[in-house]
């Protein structure tokens, strides 16, 4: 009798586990189909997962266990290569897009797409969310005192002594030191020189990187504001990072009342001096939002991809010596009275651009950029309903050996005279909303791997440590590592 009633509970429990598999898994989906089934064009194939959380968990799980293409993989073993899927991520229902000419179709069209990002993330960084017109002017503001060849010259001098000073001291440590910590110290260093000037007090720079680094924790997490939870504490501290933020806007604006700026002229000036399409200053609060979004892109991103340079190029000592030996080139020609680096000479750096180039696909740093239908969209067959998040899934296409033979194989030689087709490469984005400051992240990173290869190697202590790629691709031990000297030039 009681091995009757065993029967009978496994199979109930069965019966119960299938029903809650099939019947509420799938409930979300119908919604959706019965939903749109008027539209001229069906939703493409997918999975929208549970009714409320969609496909968070197995988003979650996927990303953080270090096995991240499972994701899409998935999608594309059960429903064929359509390049376009149905899900519901974030909160909303979505479709992802992995075929690299609809993402390009996707970025590059203005009119029917805008800035969509996870409401966390919109809430921390509010530039996010800005309109096609505020995007032009934010466009503007940047291109101008950032990223014109007399600007990238001032902060390579610059960017050169933060390197310099910061591999000297890295090397002076007699214990391991977090890589990527100790990068994002470097790369908030150089950002904040050119944002705010080198004359700001060291301890307002590391009370601002503290609430930043807060800050960056929260950007993909449930945006529930009470205490205890992660995006609470983001948004305490982003009022923080404001706060000291707008101070240091009241001083520079003081300083240029008084015509104190001097030689310490940086981004902040150029700003406080701008006006808009109606003839106005900026206000504050723009202002503020301006410098926290610069900060955010020119930061983390930048940070993550000079450790996996250092990482690909240590796990690979045949691509590290070439790297090496066009470094050790340029040296040898340069004139005896020239002792720092030129625009010219990091034009010269073809085969370690090719090098960062082929870390960002291998890295992926940025797994998606988000966008939003602003009306029904038709697209290869499939439409994509006004409101609902569009999900360039970077990933998938940097990973696909249609575009990119052994994807899994780290080859910087691959970029020789590269012509893939438009959309295949995604890591700044593609159309008129091309990351502004790509130019400058290429910079710097190429200034740091230029020092460190000439003078430096790393020495990990896990070097098979596990990977996560939540909120971003990281070893789980930050790169654990020692930062060897091994010559002086």
């Amino acid at each position: 009798m009681e091995l009757y009633w065993a029967w009978v509970s496994a199979a109930t429990l069965a019966t119960c586990y299938v029903f809650v598999d099939i019947f509420l898994r799938r409930l979300n989906g119908w919604y959706y189909d019965l939903k749109l089934c008027k539209k001229q064009h069906p939703l493409p194939p997918g999975d929208m997962g549970w009714p409320l959380i969609g496909n968070l968990i197995s988003f979650y799980k996927d990303f953080s266990s270090g096995h991240p293409n499972s994701f899409t993989n998935n999608l594309l073993l059960k429903y064929g290569q359509s390049g376009m899927y149905k899900t519901h991520l974030f909160g909303k229902p979505s479709i992802i897009v992995c075929e690299a000419e609809i993402c390009r179709r996707v970025l590059t069209d203005d009119v029917n797409f805008k800035f969509a990002y996870p409401e966390s993330l919109r809430q921390l960084i509010p530039v996010q969310s800005i309109s096609r017109a505020e995007h032009r002017q934010f466009r503007r503001l940047i291109n101008t005192p950032i990223m014109n060849h007399q600007a990238l010259a001032v902060y390579l001098e610059r960017i050169e002594n933060i390197m310099i000073n910061s591999l000297e001291e890295l090397s002076s440590m007699k214990h391991p030191v977090e890589l990527l910590k100790e990068m994002k110290k470097v790369t908030f260093k150089v950002i904040i020189d050119i944002l705010m000037g080198t004359s700001i007090p060291h301890m307002i720079t590391q009370n601002m990187e503290s609430f930043f680094a807060e800050l960056c924790n929260g950007m993909l997490s449930a945006p529930i504001n009470a205490p205890g939870f992660v995006y609470h504490k983001a948004l305490k501290a982003r009022k923080k990072l404001a706060k000291t933020v707008q101070s240091v806007v009241d001083e520079r604006r003081l300083k240029s009342k008084n015509g104190q700026e001097g030689k310490d002229k940086a981004f902040i000036d150029s700003v406080l001096e701008v006006n808009d399409e109606n003839g106005r200053k900026l206000e504050d609060g723009y202002i503020i939002d301006l410098l926290i979004a610069i900060l955010f892109a020119g930061h983390e991103t930048s940070a993550t991809t000079m450790m996996w340079t250092i990482v690909y190029l240590t796990q690979h000592p045949h691509i590290l010596n070439k790297a090496k030996e066009e470094q050790e080139k340029i040296m040898k020609v340069r004139v005896s009275s020239q002792t720092r680096l030129n625009l010219q000479e990091i034009k010269q750096m073809v085969y370690l651009s090719q090098v960062i180039d082929e870390t960002l696909r291998c890295a992926n740093i940025v797994f998606s950029m988000f966008r939003e239908a602003t009306s029904d969209v038709n697209m290869s067959g499939y439409v994509i309903p006004k409101g609902w998040r569009v999900l360039i899934w970077g990933r998938a296409v940097h990973m696909d050996p249609e575009n990119y033979p052994n994807p899994e194989e780290f080859n910087p030689s691959r970029w020789d005279d590269y012509h893939g087709k438009a959309g295949t490469s995604l890591p700044f984005g593609v159309g008129s909303r091309l990351c502004p400051g790509k130019d400058l992240a290429k910079l710097e990173i190429s200034i740091f791997l230029h020092y460190f290869l000439l003078n430096y190697k790393l020495e990990r202590i896990n070097p098979d440590c596990p990977i996560t790629f939540l909120p971003i691709p990281k070893p789980v031990d930050n790169c654990l590592a020692k930062v060897i000297k091994v010559s002086c030039n």
